[in-house]
């Protein structure tokens, strides 16, 4: 089947690292695991900073569709289009259009719906992604959250559960855990604003409550507001700055660690938690937003309620003091995601699911 692949937000060749790319580059390598001839429909992104800016975008976008139609035209068209990520900042004005006007398949990966957004500022954005998600022949979700959003738009015939997964390829790192010195935390995140940096505050107010010795914590990735977050960091003497490393070195510093470490205020998901659970290594974050569909908690990990930085800390406390409690939770996260949440199954899952919308 001849696909076109495209995401709305951020494009899988994007240069700008982030869970987005990342994601995009998965879906585009399952599609073509199972022999699906994948062509990228479009890099240009429907992302809308402001709704003044969404006349700008939806001229950008015209402009756009009338190049892929007569290539199209004089080529053919693909048998589905799959575009990543629709919601009200990045509405899909692009493929949504182009399948409807060549009569195609169009289906949604990781759509969502906020209802708040339908009034206000943002409505007219959230109606034109509204449009995309009802117009689709399948909506895949990521997370129940997600599912119930686009539950009041779509059909519940016309939408599916894939759960979240991670392409392991390059994290054949062998552990490297000595046991011995300070039981190693680490994160990995971006320092954006928004939510990204209402879990670094998160972090921060967790990690001071720490009692001192004994740890030690490695703060991986990189972003416009690094000084910010380096001022958070003010004084805690145990914190180290890795910047922003490549994939395998990341696999690397995880191989090295013993406890994973990242709030998730309003987290989608996070495909850093499935990377760090697949690495032996459990998870203390918060039950909000998706973190849920790929933490088990209690047994890959240990959620705290949202926004409860005493209870964050607590979490770290007790596995920083039970070397027991570490391993056999880091042994179930590797099982869970290596065994549960890899790419071959979610591929072929995809596949099907797929196939069946476009029949």
């Amino acid at each position: 089947m001849k696909v076109a692949f495209y995401a709305s937000m951020k494009p899988p060749d994007d240069p700008v690292p982030s869970g987005d790319r990342t994601m995009a580059r998965q879906l585009f390598k399952a599609l073509e695991m199972v022999g699906h001839e994948v062509e990228l429909l479009s890099r240009m992104k429907c992302r809308v900073r402001s709704s003044e800016h969404l006349d700008e975008v939806r001229a950008d976008a015209d402009h756009e569709v009338a190049r892929i139609a007569a290539l199209w035209r004089a080529e053919g068209a693909p048998d589905a289009v799959v575009t990543y990520h629709v919601y009200y900042r990045s509405p899909d004005l692009v493929g949504a259009e182009l399948a409807k006007q060549f009569g195609i398949a169009y289906i949604t990966v990781e759509a969502s719906h906020a209802g708040k957004r339908s009034t206000g500022e943002w409505a007219a954005a959230q109606a034109l992604s509204d449009a995309a998600i009802a117009q689709a022949v399948l909506n895949i979700c990521f997370t129940a959250r997600d599912r119930e959003g686009i539950a009041s738009i779509a059909p519940p015939e016309r939408i599916a559960l894939l759960a979240p997964f991670a392409d392991l390829d390059g994290f054949d790192v062998p552990p490297a855990r000595t046991g011995d010195g300070p039981v190693e935390l680490i994160t990995v995140a971006m320092m954006l604003k928004g939510a990204k940096m209402e879990s670094w505050r998160l972090l921060v107010d967790a990690i001071r409550r720490l009692k001192p010795g004994g740890w030690r914590l490695l703060l991986v990735g990189d972003g416009p507001l690094r000084g910010e977050v380096e001022r958070l960091f003010t004084g805690v003497e145990a914190v180290r700055f890795a910047g922003q490393v490549d994939r395998r070195a990341v696999a690397g510093l995880l191989a090295r660690s013993d406890v994973f470490v990242w709030p998730g205020w309003r987290e989608a998901f996070g495909l850093a938690y499935l990377e760090a659970q697949a690495m032996g290594l459990p998870v203390v974050a918060m039950e909000s937003g998706g973190v849920a569909d790929v933490v088990r908690d209690g047994k890959t990990g240990m959620l705290s309620p949202q926004g409860d930085a005493a209870a964050l800390a607590a979490a770290m406390e007790r596995l920083i003091g039970d070397a027991a409690l570490r391993r056999q939770m880091g042994e179930q996260a590797m099982q869970f995601v290596r065994g549960e949440r890899n790419l071959p199954l979610a591929s072929a899952a995809l596949d099907a699911l797929i196939r069946r919308a476009v029949a």
